[in-house]
């Protein structure tokens, strides 16, 4: 099935059982995107990105350059510094550990069995911060904790603000590994009752985030931008800002602010076999941005929003830094609860390319999306080559792909985004509403979306493509929840 732009706006596809085995050329392959070497002073160098993705053999490449960092067999146990399981505070401990284990030219910081209160942990190059099995870090409530400020950005804005609960600024070859328990102490009486809006008044953080919007339209300077005490913008659990040779394996994350693990100008990520589980406002499982070669396999993801959502920043900010994430690959995941399986946007006027998704269960009742892009006039940005393939969904609840182009401020910007090359290859679906709601706009664009060997059973409603190019179906089975035996058995519209 091809629908051209010749075709209504508007196309409503009943749910009747269709079997498509079309034998389609292949269509024109995506426009490549221009290089982004030149626009990363701003991170750390590295090289020039290959051309846009054109199919899953360009997923090998990506991972030859995904190496996770190894670290000297040297051990520097927090107690060994002075930290108690019954101190209300570690930080100058583990701060101790951290530097000893810098000045040694690298090893493990280890969190031993136990229970251990914390403040803020910046991470050092060549330190890997390792949580025993049966050790718990929990980090205070206590916003003091988390200052002076830093360099950080707040949904995909920089900013001077509280310092993310574990950070690293500028470093290389740094980890967070181990079997034990991350406690980011959210609750609503601490980071998430900022962002409460179950009762009349509007939340503390509101005002906040609009003048730090306002800051980023306006372009006041970063050094500008001070926020922190005063202010209620929460900071993000785990999060690497400009560094490269980045690990973050094992560990379980519960009751984070907000973003749960947030690399940011990153290059080299490898994040593996995470076990996070927190249900507060804007809990996003991983949040790559404006990243490149980064790694996800084997991460179970129970959050109150989006698993996975990768992002470039936002709005005259994003495109003032202009660095795309890029070079993506996700697989062997199973992703719970959440807003999304694996979603692009919505910060992402910086762009986002060849993003690559495999062997992933996504299947629960309160998961509304598998693959989900979204974006408006006035975040922007060209979403490309993303490919999904042996995906098993079970049950979501709006839909297999979404791509909302009306999101938020919708049609109401300058900069209408561009999504193109979506290539979704043997996923199944056994209950969800529909199969694809994509809205787009005039002047946007979304076109070159592939089905091929798919099956999609149990659906409830009725297709929704607004503003669409290019969509092609190929051996993709679609049944309804209720079907027929044969269109002989359906009941004859009576006449009037």
């Amino acid at each position: 099935m091809k629908l051209s732009r010749s075709q209504p706006r508007w196309l409503a596809i009943s749910s009747a059982t269709i079997a498509l085995i079309l034998m389609l050329a292949p269509a024109s392959g995506a426009v490549e995107g221009e290089s982004v070497a030149e626009k990363l002073e701003r991170a750390p160098a590295d090289p020039a990105s290959p051309p846009g993705a054109q199919s899953w053999g360009d997923a090998e490449a990506i991972l030859a350059r995904i190496h996770a960092p190894e670290f000297p067999d040297r051990d520097f146990s927090i107690a060994d510094f002075g930290a108690r399981p019954d101190a209300p505070d570690n930080s100058q401990a583990i701060r101790q550990a951290m530097a000893a284990c810098s000045r040694a030219g690298g090893g493990r910081v280890v969190v031993p069995v136990g229970h251990w209160m914390t403040g803020a942990v910046h991470l050092r190059s060549n330190v890997n911060l390792h949580v025993s099995e049966g050790a718990t870090l929990e980090f205070s409530g206590d916003p003091e904790k988390y200052l002076p400020v830093v360099l950080t950005r707040f949904e995909g804005v920089e900013l001077m603000n509280y310092s993310p609960l574990i950070y690293a600024f500028e470093q290389e070859n740094i980890a967070v590994t181990g079997p034990g328990t991350l406690d980011g102490g959210a609750s609503l009486q601490t980071w998430w009752g900022w962002n409460d809006r179950r009762g009349s008044d509007p939340p503390r953080q509101r005002a906040s985030r609009e003048l730090l919007l306002e800051m980023g339209e306006s372009g006041v300077r970063v050094a500008d931008r001070v926020f922190g005490a005063g202010h209620y913008l929460r900071p993000n659990f785990i999060q690497l800002y400009r560094c490269r040779n980045v690990l973050v394996e094992g560990v379980r994350i519960v009751r984070s602010p907000m973003w749960e693990v947030h690399p940011v100008l990153c290059t080299n990520v490898t994040l593996r076999d995470l076990r996070i589980s927190s249900h507060g406002p804007n809990n996003d499982g991983c949040d790559p941005e404006s990243s490149r070669d980064v790694l996800i396999e084997g991460c179970v993801f129970d959050t109150g929003d989006d698993c996975i959502a990768i992002k470039s920043g936002r709005n005259h900010d994003g495109r003032r830094i202009g660095v795309p994430s890029e070079n993506v690959i996700v697989r062997n995941c199973r992703m719970k609860d959440g807003h999304g399986g694996v979603v692009l946007g919505s910060e992402v006027s910086g762009g986002v390319r060849n993003v690559f998704i495999e062997k992933c269960t996504m299947d629960s009742r309160n998961l509304d999306r598998a693959l989900r892009i979204k974006s408006n006039a006035r975040r922007g940005g060209v979403l490309e080559n993303v490919f999904m393939r042996d995906v098993d969904v079970g049950r979501v609840t709006e839909a297999v792909l979404t791509i909302d182009l009306l999101y938020e401020e919708g049609a109401k910007g300058d900069f209408p985004p561009t999504v193109r090359n979506i290539q979704i290859q043997n996923v199944t679906s056994t209950g969800s509403p529909r199969v694809m709601h994509v809205q787009g706009f005039e002047g946007a664009t979304i076109d070159a979306i592939r089905f091929s060997d798919c099956r999609f059973s149990g659906l409830e409603a009725a297709e929704v493509l607004s503003g669409a190019g290019s969509v092609l179906l190929r051996n993709v089975v679609i049944e309804p929840a209720a079907k027929p035996g044969s269109l002989s058995s359906v009941p004859a519209a009576t006449p009037e």
